[in-house]
């Protein structure tokens, strides 16, 4: 009787030494995915940010260029509007004008 309480004894140490060796592993394994988790969501973020600043700086740049060339079509308006004062052409009808659109190219040239 003293052999079989003994023989069951070392089998239930064993056994759950076992089963404590696979809890270890299932955590470390656990644990593992889940720094290689962490890391891949720090990357991904990393890299939004990134493209972000990329975004906010092409923004930033079509602005500057937005507001050049509002300025340069304000300026041309404004002498747009000056030389129709003085232009010739502007104030006749091309019946009655001697600056015809075909006098016009023929000048030009």
């Amino acid at each position: 009787m003293c052999v079989c309480v003994c023989v069951c004894v070392c089998v239930c140490v064993s056994q759950g030494s076992e089963d404590e060796d696979r809890k270890l592993k299932r955590k470390e394994k656990n644990r593992v995915a889940a720094q290689k988790s962490r890391k891949r969501q720090t990357q991904r973020a990393d890299l939004l940010h990134e493209a972000c600043e990329l975004l906010e700086q092409r923004n930033r740049k079509l602005r500057r260029e937005v507001d050049s060339l509002h300025e340069e079509q304000r300026m041309l308006s404004e002498t747009l509007r000056a030389h129709e004062r003085f232009c010739p052409i502007m104030h006749c009808s091309f019946a009655s004008c001697s600056l015809q659109p075909d006098t016009m190219e023929a000048r030009s040239v």
